[in-house]
C-alpha cells in the first residue's frame, strides 16, 4: 500500500507538466525511479526512526502517568500516542502531500519544528534514563527516593521542563540576527581603499523557515553596517524553488541591498531544485538546473559568479566557484575549474578574493593567490552538540583561520536548514573588515 500510495503521489499528470516545463528530463520512468529510492531509504531507516520515536513516547507516558490520573486513562494514552504518531510522520507526510498548498505548508513547518524538539527530547531521555541505569547498579538503588513516585514524577518534569526551554529558546534564537566582526590584514594595496569592508552571508534557505520579515530586517542590518560589498556565500535556496512562497516579493526585497561594488553570490550544493526526504535527496542526476533560481538571482540584482573572475574597477579580483556537490548533480555542469586554472592569469599584485560555498580546498586557494576565501556551508553545526562535532569533519568549520597568506572566513549562515531552530550557534551577518598595506 506505502509503494502504490508513493507512485501515485509522484506520477500526478498535473505536476509532472509543471516540473517538466523547468526540467525536461523529468519523465514518468524517471519518477518511478525517484519512488523507488525513497522507498528504499525507507525500508531500512523507517524501523530505526520508529524505535527511537516509541522510546522518546514510552518514556513520556510513564512520566505522565505518575503525574496525574487522568493522564494514566486509556483515552489520553491512546490521543496523546495518536497526536505525537501525527506529528512524527510530518517527515514523510509533507513530503508526500503537496496539495492544497496549505496544508502542505502548516506540514512542513511542523516537521522543521519537530526536527529540533524531537532531538533534544531524546537527548533529555536518554541521559535521564542512562543517569538511572548507572544509579540503578551503585549503592543508591537501595535508598527509598529511588523507587518513589515524587522522584520518578520529578525527574519527568524536570526533563520535560528542559526540553520545552531548550526547543522554544532555540527557535526564538534563530529568528534573532547578529553582526559578527573580524578584522584581517594584508600586505597588499588597493587602490583607492585602506580598508575594504564586506558584509558576509549565507546560507539563507530561502523558504520553509525564511521568510519575507526576516529578509527585511537581513537587508536593514547589512544596509545599516554600510558595506563596500556584499556577499551571498551559498545555499539562498532550499532544495525547492516552490518552498518560496511569494518569490517576487524575496527577490524585491533582497534588491534592496545597497554596497559600493554591489551584491555578488555563489551557488551552494542546495541551490538545486530536488527531492528531500529527511535530509537525503532523491532522483540522481538532473539534466539541467531550475531556470528561476538564476532568474531569481537577477530580480534580486546579485550577480552570480559560476566559475567566474571579475576585476571589480580595477581594484581587487573577485572569483566566485561553483559548489562540488551542485556540479556531480547537474549533467549539463561542467566540473568546476581549480585554484590555480582560476588565478593563473591574474595580476596577483592586486587583492584576490574568492567565494567558496564549502570550506574546502583551503591551502590550494592560498597557494594560488587566495588573499581571502569566504564560505559558510557549516551553519557551525546549528544545534548543540553539532557545533562541537564539527572540527573532525572541517579544517575551518567556523569563523576565521590564517591559511598561509590567505584568510578563511566561515559564516554560521543567516537561515537555517531542516530544524527551524538555533543552539549553541547564531544567524549572522559577518563584517569583515579587510585592511591594506598603504
Amino acid at each position: 500500500p506505502l509503494f502504490s500510495f508513493l507512485i501515485l503521489c509522484y506520477t500526478d499528470r498535473k505536476d509532472i507538466e509543471i516540473k517538466r516545463s523547468f526540467d525536461p528530463g523529468i519523465t514518468e520512468s524517471k519518477v518511478f525511479t525517484i519512488t523507488k529510492e525513497i522507498l528504499m531509504a525507507a525500508l531500512f531507516l523507517a524501523p530505526v526512526y520508529l524505535a527511537v520515536c516509541f522510546y522518546v513516547l514510552n518514556w513520556m507516558l510513564k512520566w505522565m502517568a505518575v503525574c496525574n490520573n487522568i493522564f494514566a486513562l486509556a483515552a489520553f494514552r491512546y490521543g496523546f500516542s495518536a497526536l505525537y504518531i501525527l506529528t512524527a510522520t510530518t517527515l514523510l507526510s509533507s513530503f508526500l502531500i503537496k496539495k492544497p498548498d496549505g496544508l502542505h505548508r502548516t506540514l512542513k513547518h511542523i516537521s522543521n519544528l519537530w526536527l529540533g524538539t524531537f532531538l533534544y527530547a531524546l537527548i533529555g531521555i536518554g541521559i535521564a534514563d542512562f543517569i538511572r541505569i548507572l544509579l540503578y547498579f551503585s549503592p543508591l538503588a537501595d535508598a527509598s527516593w529511588f523507587h518513589s513516585r515524587l522522584m520518578f514524577a520529578a525527574t519527568g518534569f524536570f526533563t520535560g521542563v528542559l526540553i520545552l526551554f531548550f526547543s522554544f529558546y532555540g527557535f526564538f534564537h534563530a529568528k534573532k540576527l547578529y553582526t559578527t566582526t573580524w578584522n584581517i590584514s594584508s600586505a597588499k594595496s588597493c587602490s583607492g581603499h585602506d580598508t575594504l569592508k564586506i558584509a558576509l552571508i549565507a546560507d539563507l534557505h530561502l523558504g520553509y523557515n525564511t521568510d519575507e520579515i526576516f529578509l527585511k530586517r537581513l537587508v536593514k542590518r547589512i544596509n545599516k553596517l554600510q558595506p563596500d560589498l556584499i556577499i551571498v556565500a551559498g545555499d539562498t535556496f532550499d532544495n525547492d524553488f516552490h518552498a518560496i512562497k511569494h518569490p517576487q516579493k524575496c527577490a524585491s526585497i533582497l534588491s534592496a541591498l545597497k554596497s559600493t561594488y554591489g551584491t555578488y553570490c555563489c551557488y551552494g550544493n542546495h541551490d538545486l531544485d530536488e527531492a528531500i526526504l529527511a535530509g537525503f535527496t532523491f532522483g540522481g542526476q538532473k539534466e539541467n538546473a531550475d531556470e528561476r533560481f538564476e532568474q531569481f538571482f537577477h530580480d534580486a540584482g546579485m550577480t552570480l559568479l559560476d566559475d567566474e573572475v571579475r576585476l571589480i574597477e580595477n581594484h581587487f579580483y573577485l572569483i566566485g566557484r561553483k559548489d562540488p556537490a551542485r556540479c556531480k548533480k547537474l549533467i549539463s555542469e561542467k566540473e568546476r575549474l581549480t585554484p590555480n586554472q582560476l588565478t593563473q592569469h591574474l595580476d596577483k599584485s592586486k587583492p584576490i578574493l574568492i567565494i567558496d560555498h564549502q570550506p574546502k580546498e583551503l591551502s590550494l586557494l592560498a597557494d594560488a593567490g587566495a588573499d581571502l576565501i569566504l564560505g559558510g556551508h557549516t551553519h557551525n553545526g546549528q544545534l548543540f552538540p553539532g557545533n562541537l562535532l564539527l572540527p573532525l569533519m572541517w579544517e575551518n568549520p567556523y569563523g576565521l583561520l590564517k591559511k598561509g597568506n590567505a584568510y578563511s572566513v566561515v559564516t554560521s549562515g543567516a537561515g537555517v536548514w531542516g530544524p527551524n531552530m538555533r543552539l549553541g550557534t547564531k544567524s549572522e551577518i559577518c563584517l569583515v573588515k579587510m585592511q591594506f598595506h598603504s
